[in-house]
């Protein structure tokens, strides 16, 4: 064996070496270019090797000694066939087993063609570079290094001072300048898009009142609302009249614990504190208990009680739209364009009964004239009010006369097309327009935003180029309801399921530095983990992102992921169109940021809640933000984590089954429920099994996986009802009879008694109905078909479907 070693390695080394081609980068200057050099044994190759000239022969027949030699050379020649048959196999499977293991290696976040070696990922230039090849960790390198560069804090200052209301004219200047500033980066498109849509406005020659009522039915003496000009856009105009009572947060589960205390909601005025859920959240739920008129106000309580922090002003009310919904509720499920006059139609979601945001000195007043009940422990607040009571107290008087006014708003649009699915879309979007300052608000993401631009636009002249389209976007009429997003949604529903591939939206991303969460579609719930790892954490010198989470806690999705909220601006890109989403925000550690939706929300006030650490802080946001679109961009398969679904479905479905028992009584079953699910799971690991198996470098099967996982989240958007009539149809995150949690609310009037499940309401079923066996039947055909949709969707051509069904 040793004999034909040495024979091998004597042939290798008298075959002449192949030329290598070798990939330099030149430093000294900022562009990357290659050097080819050609590898001829000159310099720092090994010393040639002398042999001596040999004569082969071979043995001589014609003597005895010749034919004992042949003997012997033909023992040894069957002797060590086996070992050369079995060498030659094994440098062959060696061989083999190296160029798969380089395959399978090839990064799914790189260019074409291209092999991984660690942690260098390959990015290769755009067609019309010149530059070479660009790993992971120079592209990393890359962004980090132009991202530096930026003035966040410098721009997050100017924009808070701007007055910017949408429909303004200070609004519509500040479009036109952030128009300019993306026509001169390097963007292959930028245009903008009008819609006419309306819009609510308080009327200063008839400002909002708020009166006691006289025992004999008159009104009585005034209470002075200090900001007249905050308003709930949205509230029903009209005069609301009726005895006062304190409804803590005005959550469903509340107004039902006030029943309960004997305390009647319906035919008075609430009292809500701000917090929990939405205003809006807060006045549907008050007008299905059939209260008259809401009153929202801040308590102390909600906010830090640290006397070092900075807090609310106590004659300072919150301004908050009451629009249970997304966009110009004027045209629910249809674009504003042009002036377009639909018939005379309103979105479900607008309210019956009037609101208005008070003060907590005006509070103070009104919880000092309450009577009834002493309200529960954990409902008492931080008012100079010792105990909060229940009620009912007098009479009040509330007047609203908002108007509304028809105003155009532009979203602005800037785009880096991709090289290889340019027609596939990552969009990244903030909030332009702020009722207030708005420097957390909207400021803080605009600034972001257009450093963002400014970042990819420079590593574009330096050789970068996405394989899928980068959309920048700047919306208008945010602080109404996403208006601008929505409504750009609605115009463009049609192809948008099949083009956007991920919404990452920059709204609210600063408000404090202590925790960070992430409300996200589970699709994005492992890449954001991945990203988390790379990104340094603001406050904690030495640290991750993903350390500082897990530091506290070792579950980090627990600590860090939450579900897409309806007034987050993310949650219509998800519930209504079907695309996964996204919203980043670092907050204070378990309080609110105390000036969101104020005449507070100064750049001053946010740069000393977070101590002088918010270019730290916004700078983590653009890290966060950046290399998220790279991977969403540049990944050769789309990293969305497609059997997170599954998941989410168990979790639902081990809350339903504690009421299997009662369905069964009635003959009723959640079997056809179960069956989807297992279908949605075996379709998902089919693919997952297809992708591993495949060959990366096939472009036209990358493709067709990556059309299948970028319309998941569209598979669970419900195809049996109407978006005119229910907008937001995914059944895990919308709203309407069709969604999970409306059949779950359902299910759990089986066991409760009298009025009903509180949360029902919020299902939009009216308080004080039971369980209805038709309905039933109805809400889980329509979730059922719309889970198995889902499953059948993911499985591919209609010749793949595999079911049980």
């Amino acid at each position: 064996m040793e004999r034909l070693w040495g024979l091998l390695h004597r042939t290798q080394s008298l075959s002449p070496r192949p030329s290598q081609t070798i990939y330099k980068r030149v430093e000294g200057t900022q562009q990357w270019r290659l050097e080819e050099e050609e590898e001829d044994g000159e310099e720092g190759a090994e010393p040639p090797i002398h042999f001596c000239p040999m004569e082969l022969r071979g043995p001589d027949l014609g003597s005895r000694a010749g034919k004992q030699n042949l003997g012997l050379w033909a023992a040894t020649a069957r002797r060590a066939a086996p070992y050369l048959v079995l060498t030659t196999l094994l440098i062959f499977t060696g061989a083999f087993l190296l160029g798969y293991v380089a395959f399978r290696g090839s990064c799914q976040a790189c260019g074409d063609d291209v092999l991984v070696v660690s942690e260098d990922i390959n990015y290769e230039p755009g067609p019309d570079s010149h530059q070479g090849t660009l790993y992971w960790s120079d592209l990393q390198a890359m962004f980090l290094r132009f991202l530096g560069e930026g003035r966040l804090e410098d721009t997050i200052r100017q924009t808070s001072l701007r007055k910017r209301v949408a429909g303004s004219a200070g609004m519509a200047a500040l479009a036109q300048d952030i128009r300019v500033a993306l026509l001169g980066q390097k963007l292959d498109h930028v245009w903008m898009d009008t819609h006419y849509v309306g819009l609510q406005f308080p009327d200063p020659a008839h400002p909002n009142t708020l009166h006691w009522v006289e025992a004999a039915g008159k009104l009585g003496e005034p209470l002075q609302l200090e900001d007249h000009d905050v308003y709930c856009p949205y509230s029903a105009t009209g005069n609301a009249t009726g005895e006062l009572v304190y409804a803590h947060y005005g959550r469903p589960e509340d107004l039902q614990d006030l029943r309960a205390q004997g305390v009647e909601p319906a035919g008075r005025l609430l009292l809500v504190r701000l917090g929990e859920i939405s205003f809006a959240q807060k006045v549907a739920s008050a007008q299905d208990f059939g209260a008259r008129g809401v009153l929202i106000y801040p308590d102390s309580a909600d906010f830090s009680q640290d006397p070092h922090k900075l807090g609310l002003s106590s004659h300072r009310a919150v301004y908050g739209h009451v629009h249970l919904g997304t966009g110009d509720p004027y045209t629910p499920g249809f674009p504003s364009f042009n002036q377009t006059q639909f018939p005379p139609v309103q979105s479900s979601g607008l309210p019956n009964i009037p609101a208005q945001p008070i003060s907590a000195d005006i509070a103070s007043l009104l919880l000092r004239k309450l009577q009834g009940p002493v309200a529960p422990q954990e409902w008492q607040g931080h008012l100079p009010v010792s105990p909060y009571r229940l009620g009912p107290g007098p009479g009040l008087h509330l007047g609203v006369n908002n108007h509304r006014v028809s105003a155009p708003i532009s979203n602005i649009f800037g785009c880096i097309e991709g090289r290889s699915e340019p027609d596939h879309y990552v969009v990244i979007g903030a909030q332009r327009d702020a009722w207030g300052p708005g420097a957390a608000k909207s400021a803080v993401g605009t600034a972001i935003l257009l450093e963002l631009v400014r970042t990819f636009s420079s590593m574009v002249s330096n050789g970068f180029r996405p394989r899928r389209s980068l959309l920048f976007i700047s919306w208008d009429g945010g602080d109404f309801g996403s208006v601008g997003s929505t409504e750009w949604l609605e115009g463009y529903l049609s192809v948008l399921h099949l083009k956007a591939v991920v919404y990452v939206s920059l709204d609210n991303a600063v408000l404090g530095d202590d925790k960070f969460q992430a409300k996200t579609s589970p699709l994005l719930i492992s890449l954001i983990e991945n990203i988390l790892k790379q990104v340094d954490s603001p406050n904690h010198s030495g640290q991750t992102l993903y350390e500082q989470v897990m530091f506290n806690n070792h579950s980090w999705d627990a600590e860090v992921i939450q579900p897409l909220p309806m007034d987050s601006s993310a949650y219509s890109f998800t519930a209504f169109a079907g695309v996964p989403a996204v919203e980043f925000s670092f907050m204070e550690d378990g309080q609110a940021y105390p000036f969101l939706h104020t005449k507070d929300d100064t750049y001053e006030n946010l740069h000393r809640v977070l101590r002088g650490r918010l270019p730290a802080v916004a700078q983590a946001v653009a890290q966060l933000a950046g290399q998220l679109l790279i991977r969403l961009s540049h990944d050769h398969l789309l990293p969305l984590d497609f059997g997170r679904y599954g998941d989410v479905v168990l979790k639902h479905i081990g809350s339903l089954n504690e009421f299997s028992g009662d369905l069964k009584a009635r003959g009723l079953t959640l079997q056809w429920v179960y069956s989807a699910r297992g279908d949605y799971i075996r379709a998902a690991e089919k693919l997952r099994k297809e992708i591993y198996s495949s060959e990366e470098s096939d472009e036209r099967l990358m493709r067709m996986y990556n059309v299948r996982i970028m319309r998941v989240e569209f598979y669970f958007l419900s195809q049996y009802v109407s978006p005119a009539d229910s907008p937001f149809r995914h059944i895990f995150l919308g709203h309407g009879d069709h969604t999970l949690d409306a059949l779950l609310d359902h299910v759990r009037l089986l066991r409760s008694h009298g009025s009903g499940d509180p949360r029902a309401a919020s299902s939009g079923v009216a308080p004080g109905l039971g369980f209805q066996e038709s309905r039933f039947r109805r809400q889980l055909a329509l979730l059922t078909w719309t889970l198995q949709g889902a499953a059948n969707a993911l499985s591919g051509d209609v010749w793949n479907i595999d079911n049980n069904f």
